[in-house]
């Protein structure tokens, strides 16, 4: 039994502990590239493929799916799977499947239609949040107070459309980040990305022909992050930023498990018993007025070192077990069971 990997040099990465976790379980592990055009071949002694690709990497946003999909075809095990990675980075697409489940998602509209979207525009209600397909950490996330300023958005998704690297989102984030880290090359980013364009914006093309928006649901300052890994589940809290509506990306996290809704918890679970994702990050925000939780948005991937500071994570029966934990060997783990059930 061998286990590819696909490493990235960026930080937080899940394939660092991958490697670290087959390391010091003495699990048969090889490095290999995924971008080569040899990598089918160079998978012939391998029984699972795992790579984190990421959204912001314009070589994995326009290969990783493809290459990994046509790798699970050939009957080897993978890591994001199918079911755990077709709606990656795709808002829209999340939409449809959480409808489709039943989850308790947030209400939204989406239109392919310019016509349609202006008639809407003229008889729903206001604010609603305004979202790109793509990107993380609220970069292409807008509140919309104004019918006006929906007709703007709509006309222009319709037109030109939306740069996918927006500067001044850019620059805000890169400097949010400076402010809780004080790392020079985050605020060497937020000033770069204001005379440069990053290669990810300059190769990638607008955003058009759609226009999507979600019902902002009035809350409490927060949302909540669930994620599952197979039986197993984690959380935290994030803050929504100063002067802003919007948590993801905030920095600001509170990562006392008593403030966690066990609801959230208990849904999210149920719903990726339907997803069967082998890892999932759900995020909520919760009705100040019905107490209702919603689903924003869900993703399979995260920034790894961000949950090191959480207090413990649940099984599926909703036991909470206190300590520290390693999420990443559980994909190993689940990676070498699904290869003993495969045969």
């Amino acid at each position: 039994m061998k286990i590819a990997i696909h490493h990235n040099n960026w930080p937080s990465s899940f394939s660092t502990y991958w490697i670290q976790y087959c390391v010091e379980n003495g699990i048969d592990y090889k490095i290999v590239d995924c971008f080569s055009t040899d990598i089918v071949s160079d998978l012939h002694d391998c029984n699972a493929l795992m790579w984190h690709h990421s959204h912001d990497t314009f070589m994995d946003a326009i290969a990783a799916k493809k290459i990994l999909f046509a790798i699970e075809h050939s009957g080897k095990i993978v890591f994001p799977s199918f079911n755990t990675d077709w709606h990656f980075d795709d808002k829209v697409a999340q939409k449809y499947l959480l409808e489709a489940v039943n989850a308790s998602v947030v209400p939204s509209s989406i239109f392919y239609d310019k016509k349609k979207a202006l008639e809407w525009a003229n008889t729903t209600t206001f604010p609603k949040v305004f979202k790109l397909k793509g990107g993380s950490g609220s970069k292409n996330v807008q509140l919309v107070g104004s019918k006006s300023k929906a007709e703007t958005l709509i006309n222009k998704a319709f037109g030109g459309g939306f740069s996918q690297f927006n500067r001044a989102n850019h620059f805000n984030y890169y400097l949010l980040r400076y402010k809780k880290t004080k790392q020079v090359s985050h605020i060497v980013k937020a000033f770069g990305g204001l005379i440069v364009k990053s290669k990810y914006g300059k190769m990638q093309h607008n955003e058009k022909g759609y226009v999507y928006f979600q019902e902002f649901i009035e809350n409490d300052g927060f949302d909540l992050r669930i994620i599952i890994v197979g039986d197993k589940g984690f959380g935290l809290k994030r803050l929504v930023r100063e002067n802003d509506f919007r948590a993801s990306g905030s920095g600001n996290i509170i990562y006392d498990v008593t403030q966690i809704d066990e609801n959230c918890v208990k849904m999210a679970f149920e719903i990726n018993k339907k997803i069967k994702s082998q890892s999932i990050a759900f995020d909520f925000v919760i009705d100040k007025v019905t107490n209702v939780p919603y689903i924003v948005e869900i993703s399979y991937a995260y920034a790894a070192d961000a949950y090191k500071a959480c207090e413990g994570y649940w099984t599926d029966d909703l036991k909470f077990h206190p300590g520290s934990f390693n999420p990443q060997g559980w994909m190993v783990e689940d990676i070498i069971k699904q290869i003993k059930i495969s045969g």
